[in-house]
């Protein structure tokens, strides 16, 4: 039987996450991607299909700009920012498949710090 890559199984994993969570419009889902270079964030109303707002390191201030922990943190400050300035302030964290640890966590830390409520 062929092993699977580590992306596959992160794949599977954010399928088995999905089927339980769901983004409304009085609580949408909070989808993070995070690649090698990079991690982007985005704000999801399920039921219309709609993003109701976006943002990943390029949008973060060019000294915070890194794909590290504090480069994550920057991003979370971003979208709370973004959150708060669409009316949005309850959120359902959808960690994608990733670990909650490092980035990922670094990330959701800064959206609470910003007002989010998880």
């Amino acid at each position: 039987m062929k092993k699977m890559s580590r992306n596959d199984q992160r794949k599977q994993r954010h399928r088995r996450v999905r089927a339980r969570i769901y983004g409304t419009a009085e609580r949408p889902r909070v989808s993070v991607y995070r690649s090698l270079t990079s991690i982007s964030v985005q704000v999801i109303d399920d039921t219309t299909g709609r993003t109701l707002c976006a943002a990943s390191l390029r949008d973060v201030d060019k000294k915070e700009r890194a794909n590290t922990v504090d480069g994550a943190a920057a991003l979370g400050r971003v979208v709370a920012a973004r959150c708060i300035a669409e009316g949005i302030t309850t959120v359902v964290f959808d960690r994608g498949g990733y670990k909650y640890h490092g980035k990922i966590k670094a990330l959701a830390d800064a959206l609470r710090d910003g007002g989010i409520v998880m």
